[in-house]
């Protein structure tokens, strides 16, 4: 994906949650690569240890996101160190159990909605007087295709990624006025651990096999691939650019043209 000027990418400064890992990895290389300021919030020290190494002068900070004092004591030292905020990634997120919800455990459901919305909001709302004294602030918001459609044994992920949903076109509307632009992204089946251990639940359930689960993914969408995660950290990047100046408030799916969800 071209940029209008690589120019404006390498001078924002830029926070990841989630970011040592998966679709949160991929995002923060490629900011990083195009020369920005690159802050990373995880969970997972080990990983955080392995980004740092990888990609020397990124900023890791260990945080739990089901922690709202940890949010509070994290984030701002984050931006801190950052020097500022310009672009904000809300990439963090748990899947949950896969059952249906007249045996869904209510303390696994908390569980999501805590780090999937509530993560979130804590978050966001730490960074927004940062993103007020930038020039050009985004924040892009991590949903899915579980925020387009129902999905079946699936339903706090799927629940949590509409709400994402309704945060992100309330944002949007709230922080217009300070030329924040808000966005989220919806994937489809991305390629990576997650999705195996989802079709494996699948099947546990099903009483199919994975690789019968797998054909099933498949036969709902164009494409017959996984989504690569590096395509959505190109599509991170376009969207926090000056090319993407005049996109607000919107849901861009990124997911093999999926027609509903397994």
């Amino acid at each position: 994906m071209t940029l209008r000027s690589e120019d404006d990418v390498s001078k924002q400064k830029v926070l990841v949650t989630a970011g040592a890992a998966g679709i949160g990895r991929a995002i923060a290389r490629e900011f990083f690569e195009h020369g920005a300021q690159v802050g990373v919030i995880d969970v997972d020290e080990v990983a955080l240890r392995a980004l740092a190494a990888e990609l020397p002068g990124v900023e890791t900070f260990g945080c739990d996101l089901s922690n709202r004092h940890d949010i509070e004591r994290i984030v701002p030292a984050a931006i801190a160190a950052l020097g500022g905020l310009d672009v904000l990634v809300n990439n963090a997120g748990i899947a949950g159990p896969t059952a249906p919800v007249e045996a869904f455990d209510p303390d696994e459901w908390d569980r999501v909605m805590q780090i999937n919305l509530g993560g979130t909001f804590n978050v966001t709302r730490l960074a927004i007087p940062h993103l007020k004294r930038s020039a050009a602030g985004s924040i892009i918001v991590m949903s899915s295709v579980a925020g387009r459609y129902g999905y079946p044994n699936r339903s706090a992920y799927s629940a949590s990624k509409w709400g994402l949903i309704g945060l992100t076109k309330t944002l949007s509307r709230e922080l217009g006025e300070y030329g924040i632009r808000v966005n989220a992204i919806l994937p489809g089946a991305v390629a990576g651990e997650r999705i195996e251990n989802v079709l494996a639940g699948r099947a546990e359930v099903s009483g199919r096999t994975v690789e019968e689960e797998r054909r099933r993914a498949m036969s709902l969408q164009s494409l017959q691939r996984f989504v690569d995660p590096r395509d959505i950290a190109a599509l991170a990047l376009f969207i926090a650019s000056d090319a993407g100046k005049s996109i607000s408030g919107q849901l861009l799916p990124i997911d093999n043209d999926m027609q509903q969800a397994s």
